[in-house]
């Protein structure tokens, strides 16, 4: 296995935060489309008429930022990366590129469960994607800072994606709750805390 390290390491790294970075930029270009109308109605008026946008444009900013935390905090365990490290990233990237067009098209939708299915399976992408460098990082000889490497927690990804699937499956049997079906992330690092404990007993 050929593995490459130190300067690539880092262009990889500042070529995905580039991306996050452009990605973020194109969820505001619809409101920046929305602004003229302020001038023909109240500002209060343009918030109210659009506010299926702004929600859409919060919610995934801050999906969005999660992710690229996350990103960021995974790769501060990397000393080396090889070529299934860049696949994944770009797999990864993929999906956070797409988010701004599926953001823009829930805005623009009434509910509908495979506008939802979308938008959270995009999710479910990057977080499994985000699981796959994790292990990855974890179990390849070489890749992992092995000072700090144990302390990354794979489960942490994993967890996080069962959970979007989930939500995925309700927002599409039940599209009266549709997104509000994300609220189940909330239950993430409950639900991780108890995986771990139980991994730790069988070990």
């Amino acid at each position: 296995m050929e593995v490459r390290t130190e300067r690539g390491l880092d262009r990889l790294v500042n070529f995905s935060d580039a991306t996050v970075a452009i990605a973020i930029t194109l969820l505001i270009l619809p409101l920046v489309d929305l602004a003229g109308e302020v001038k023909s109605e109240s500002l209060g008026s343009f918030f109210h008429d659009h506010l299926s946008a702004l929600t859409s444009f919060a919610i995934t900013f801050a999906v969005i930022g999660r992710f690229w935390s996350a990103h960021h905090r995974v790769f501060e365990f990397a000393i080396a990366y090889d070529h299934r490290i860049v696949t994944v990233n770009l797999v990864w990237l993929a999906s956070i590129v797409f988010l701004p067009f599926a953001a823009n098209i829930l805005s623009n939708s009434s509910g509908e469960p495979s506008v939802s299915a979308l938008y959270i399976g995009t999710m479910i992408v990057t977080s499994g994607a985000a699981a796959v460098l994790d292990w990855l990082l974890v179990h390849t000889p070489g890749l992992g800072n092995p000072e700090t490497i144990a302390r990354l927690q794979v489960s942490t990804a994993v967890v996080f994606t069962c959970l979007l699937v989930l939500s995925m499956l309700i927002a599409v049997v039940f599209p009266v709750i549709g997104l509000y079906a994300l609220l189940l992330l909330l239950l993430a690092p409950a639900v991780g805390r108890f995986w771990s404990g139980r991994r730790a007993a069988r070990t």
